[in-house]
């Protein structure tokens, strides 16, 4: 089983989703104190599950559901690697692995993302 948790408002507006079976875990609303750029005050977070075999289809259709402005991401792990995605880009790398975690976290600088929101769980 993969799990995640997907930021409601980083989906740019007509994206879809389809084809995974998503479960939802729990649907948080949150409001930041440090969003960046152009995200808003006010996040809907959805952490989800599915199927470990649907992965890479899954980090590729969130890739091409992001928006590119806002500065966002999303990630996953399955039990053994872990997926940043950001608009049109992927990172997978082994759970754990400093180097794959380091090359995704400073992409994340280069497009924008707050330093306190590069924090994802491998």
């Amino acid at each position: 089983m993969l799990e995640g948790v997907l930021i409601a408002e980083s989906l740019k507006a007509g994206a879809e989703l389809t084809g995974i079976p998503l479960r939802i875990i729990k649907l948080t609303r949150i409001e930041m104190t440090d969003a960046g750029g152009d995200q808003p005050r006010l996040w809907t977070l959805l952490a989800f599950a599915a199927e470990e075999p649907e992965a890479q289809h899954l980090a590729d259709q969130l890739a091409s559901c992001l928006s590119s402005t806002g500065v966002w991401y999303t990630d996953f792990h399955t039990s053994s690697d872990t997926f940043v995605i950001f608009a049109h880009k992927v990172f997978r790398y082994p759970r754990g692995q400093a180097d794959g975690r380091s090359e995704a976290q400073d992409y994340g600088r280069s497009v924008g993302v707050p330093e306190q929101q590069l924090d994802w769980q491998d």
